[in-house]
């Protein structure tokens, strides 16, 4: 008798605790609400924003990560790093890490990573930051890799910040959407819908306050802050300044991010120079800088100030639309087809009121005298275009883009763009590639002249771009987050550095 009324008071007790526990651990689970759906969940496309603020550093961890103030890197999976020779970096792995599979991470799962990036046999936004240099990698010991580059990279524990390590039981030779890595959450669930990432109990390091992240995506920048207004969601990296309106859980930062438009420069009438300024001079900068706030700056290069490169005494196009007008009209007397229809590229969700900005531009560009016509896509479709091999049936194009470069270092912007080779590149100048070439290969002051005089001549004589604006961000954090936004916030979104307040 003794026994059972034991039994049931055991019972009572359980069931009493039961709601308690599970609100418990549904008080560490967030919502994060993004602008967009990821077209896949790759490693090897981290550089992408709604990629990357998913993936990186929660799923997968690189070799080295950059601090936000100093711009220099730090140890992530790499512990340390020595320069052996001008072209040879010796990097050392920390110890006692685990893939998520439970395979452990050693000099041969680095080397199959890197091998893995640059192999050509999967589509990697990640490789754009190294150009076109060639690497090796030799693993020297268990926890000791070497990397040879066909040139000299004296930035290379910088880069090494996007080489994102995957597990070897990766497949080589296509994109995946259940990645591996190291990190301290490990993926769930991806759908059309969401993605639920879960903590990995068997982490490395310092194990994070969150134990569940969900991601939901809603395009609409009123939707995304009523949610975080109203408990639907904790957090959302993104908003429109005309929804940034309450200072308690609204955050603006100067984020890192570059917004511009890439010429299509090797497709008539855009491979002529006169056609090349006239896009420039045509935009009302003053008014279109309304979609995006106050503090926002006008750009003239395509890296924000306080990049080793920028050149600050740089200006940025004005606004003429008589010049624009007259240097289309004497293209056009000069037997260029100014005519041609033009398709201006532009990407949903980018970045708040992004669409709004094409339309205006648009018209802009059709009262100088061009006919462009406005085409939005989604992510998937838009990325055909941004990186190489374009379509071929591409057409003279403009496209929207949004740069992101808060490395510290000039490298990661300027092959990309300017360069034969870069990813990104409708130039084709060997004359141009030579000084690129010499500025990557330099040091110390040389170095930041050489890229300050490579944004010149990208400026005023080869005009491949339209620098818009160096942007502000502004963020939504629900009132039961301890969190901030920094430079970074536009790649990634680490859930170890998000807390919950406590009563």
């Amino acid at each position: 008798m003794d026994r059972s009324v034991h039994t049931i008071a055991a019972v009572v007790l359980m069931t009493a605790a039961a709601p308690s526990a599970v609100a418990q651990e549904a008080a560490q689970e967030i919502r994060i609400v993004l602008p967009e759906q990821p077209a896949n969940l790759e490693p090897c496309g981290t550089i992408i924003t709604n990629v990357g603020q998913i993936l990186s550093q929660n799923v997968v961890e690189s070799l080295t990560v950059i601090d936000p103030i100093t711009g220099q890197p730090q140890p992530k999976l790499a512990t340390e790093w020595t320069s052996v020779n001008p072209t040879t970096w010796r990097i050392k792995l920390r110890e006692g890490v685990k893939f998520q599979d439970g395979t452990e991470l050693n000099a041969d799962a680095v080397a199959f990573s890197i091998n893995r990036m640059i192999s050509g046999k999967i589509t990697c936004s990640n490789i754009a930051k190294f150009g076109d240099a060639k690497l090796t990698l030799t693993p020297v010991d268990d926890l000791t890799v070497e990397i040879k580059s066909d040139r000299p990279e004296p930035i290379m524990p910088t880069l090494l910040s996007v080489v994102m390590i995957v597990s070897p039981k990766t497949p080589v030779d296509k994109a995946v959407n259940d990645p591996v890595g190291t990190g301290p959450f490990k993926l769930s669930t991806f759908s059309p819908q969401t993605v639920v990432l879960d903590a990995f109990d068997g982490y490395w390091g310092k194990k994070p306050e969150i134990t569940k992240a969900t991601y939901v995506w809603r395009p609409e920048s009123s939707i995304r802050a009523a949610m975080v207004e109203t408990g639907e969601a904790d957090l959302t990296p993104s908003i429109a300044i005309q929804d940034a309106s309450n200072p308690e859980t609204d955050f603006a930062y100067l984020n890192s991010e570059t917004t511009a438009i890439r010429i299509d420069a090797a497709k008539p009438p855009l491979d002529d120079l006169r056609v090349r300024k006239g896009l420039n001079l045509a935009i009302d900068w003053e008014g279109l800088a309304q979609l995006f706030g106050d503090d926002v700056k006008r750009a003239s290069q395509m890296v924000v100030s306080g990049i080793n490169g920028h050149d600050d005494a740089l200006e940025p196009w004005p606004y003429d639309p008589e010049e624009a007008k007259k240097l289309i009209e004497e293209a056009r007397a000069a037997g260029v087809a100014v005519d041609t229809e033009i398709k201006l590229i532009g990407r949903n969700g980018i970045y708040p009121n992004g669409a709004e900005a094409m339309e205006a531009m648009m018209t802009m560009w059709q009262d100088a005298g061009l006919n462009v016509k406005l085409t939005m896509l989604d992510v998937a479709d838009w990325l055909r275009y941004l990186q190489k091999p374009f379509p071929p049936e591409r057409g003279p194009n403009l496209l929207q883009m949004m740069h992101d470069n808060n490395k510290g270092d000039a490298a990661f912007t300027v092959p990309i763009f300017y360069r034969s080779s870069g990813s990104y590149s409708t130039v084709a100048d060997p004359a141009f590639d030579k000084e690129i070439d010499e500025a990557l290969a330099a040091t110390g002051e040389a170095r930041t002249n050489s890229f300050k005089a490579i944004f010149g001549k990208a400026r005023n004589e080869v005009v491949a771009d339209i620098p818009m604006f160096h942007m502000i961000g502004y963020t939504r954090v629900g009132t039961r987050l301890e969190w901030k936004p920094d430079i970074t916030t536009n790649s990634e979104i680490p859930l170890a550095n998000i807390a919950i307040k406590k009563d």
